[in-house]
């Protein structure tokens, strides 16, 4: 089954989650986690270094970005698309991050 993440959500954090809200929510915060924001794991997170790029090229450089941190700090699922959301005229990109959770054996 696939989900969609969207940052524009907004939600808290579910301390008593399900192990597929655990992985959606984990996802979400990875997303929203500047990369080195993070005091004893500067590594975690999505860089912000493509704000100031033309929409392609932010586009292009944040879904690689996104797809790496998903696939390095959130094993359990697959990014299978990575869409975005905005009008490209105020410069938002919001992405929308469809994942595919990933059967353990």
């Amino acid at each position: 089954m696939e989900y969609v993440i969207t940052l524009n959500q907004t939600t808290g954090v579910n301390f008593s989650p399900t192990v597929i809200e655990e992985i959606i929510q984990n996802v979400r915060i990875i997303l929203s986690t500047p990369k080195f924001s993070v005091p004893l794991n500067r590594e975690f997170g999505v860089t912000a270094t493509m704000l100031d790029e033309p929409i392609p090229v932010a586009q292009a450089k944040l879904t690689s970005e996104i797809i790496t941190a998903v696939q390095r700090w959130e094993p359990r699922v697959k990014v299978t698309k990575v869409t975005y959301e905005g009008d490209g005229i105020d410069g938002k990109l919001i992405p929308k991050v469809r994942v595919k959770i990933i059967e353990s054996t």
